[in-house]
C-alpha cells in the first residue's frame, strides 16, 4: 500500500500513533511543495489533512489536491467542532470529515470505508478481537487504542492465541507451535508468558485468556458463538 499523505508537518502524535496501529503506512508533508517533493512513485494513497491547528494552510493543500488532473481520493479531513462552519460551500475538498480530539477506532472505521468505497489500496493484514489489533507487518498491538508493549515471544503467543479465538491449547501444543519443535523448555515457560501477557492486556481485557483447568489456555470465545 502507498503511503497517506498526512497535514500538517510534523504531523500530531495521536494522528501518527493512530495511523500506525490501524497499518498505515504515511509520510507527512507541511505545504504544496513538499506534498509533491514527497509524492511517491505511484502516488498517494490517499489523505489524512488536520485543519484544527493550520486552517488556512490545511484548505489550500486540499484544494491543490483536488485540482489536480486526477483530484486525489480519498480525502479525509479533521476538524474542531468550533470549525463545522467553515465546511460550508468546501464539499469538493474533502470526501469525508472527522471532528477532534477523535477516536481512534472511528478514525480507523472512517479510513475502511473511504478506502472502500473509493476502491483504493487495501489494509495490511490485522488480526482483531474486539478491541485488540495486531499488526502482522509491523509487529505492533494494541487494545483499546493503547500500545502494547510486547516482547517478541509474548506478541507471537498473543497472535496465536487470537488467530483461534475458543479453541483450546494444551501447554505443549502451544510450546510446539510458538516457541517450535526444538525448544526444550517447559509448561512453566508458557504459564509465565501467559501471566504477563494478562499484566499487559490490563485488568479489563486479562480474562480474554482463560485458564481451562487441567488443560491448558484458550483465548476469547469461538466465532461461531452467538
Amino acid at each position: 500500500m502507498e503511503p497517506l499523505l498526512l497535514f500538517p508537518d510534523p504531523a500530531p502524535p495521536e494522528l501518527a500513533q493512530a495511523l500506525d496501529l490501524g497499518g498505515y503506512p504515511w509520510k507527512p508533508a507541511g505545504d504544496q511543495m513538499s506534498v509533491d517533493r514527497q509524492e511517491p512513485p505511484d502516488g498517494w494513497a490517499g489523505a489524512v489533512v488536520c485543519a484544527d491547528t493550520d486552517p488556512e494552510g490545511a484548505f489550500a493543500v486540499c484544494r491543490e489536491l483536488r485540482k489536480r488532473d486526477i483530484p486525489l481520493e480519498p480525502l479525509l479531513l479533521l476538524i474542531s467542532g468550533a470549525q463545522l462552519g467553515d465546511l460550508e460551500l468546501r464539499d469538493d475538498l474533502f470526501d469525508d470529515f472527522l471532528l477532534t480530539p477523535f477516536h481512534p477506532r472511528e478514525l480507523e472505521a472512517r479510513l475502511k470505508h473511504l478506502f472502500w468505497r473509493t476502491g483504493r489500496g487495501t489494509r495490511p493484514e490485522l488480526i482483531e478481537y474486539k478491541d485488540l489489533v495486531l499488526n502482522l507487518e509491523t509487529y505492533q498491538a494494541a487494545i483499546g487504542g493503547r500500545p502494547l508493549d510486547l516482547t517478541y515471544m509474548e506478541y507471537e503467543l498473543l497472535k496465536f492465541l487470537a488467530a483461534h479465538p475458543g479453541k483450546v491449547f494444551t501447554r505443549e501444543t502451544l510450546l510446539s507451535r510458538v516457541w517450535g519443535y526444538e525448544y526444550y523448555g517447559g509448561a512453566r515457560t508458557v504459564d509465565v508468558h501467559i501471566r504477563r501477557l494478562r499484566a499487559k492486556l490490563g485488568e479489563e481485557h486479562a480474562n480474554l485468556i482463560q485458564t481451562i483447568r487441567s488443560v491448558g489456555y484458550s483465548f476469547g470465545q469461538s466465532r461461531w458463538m452467538s
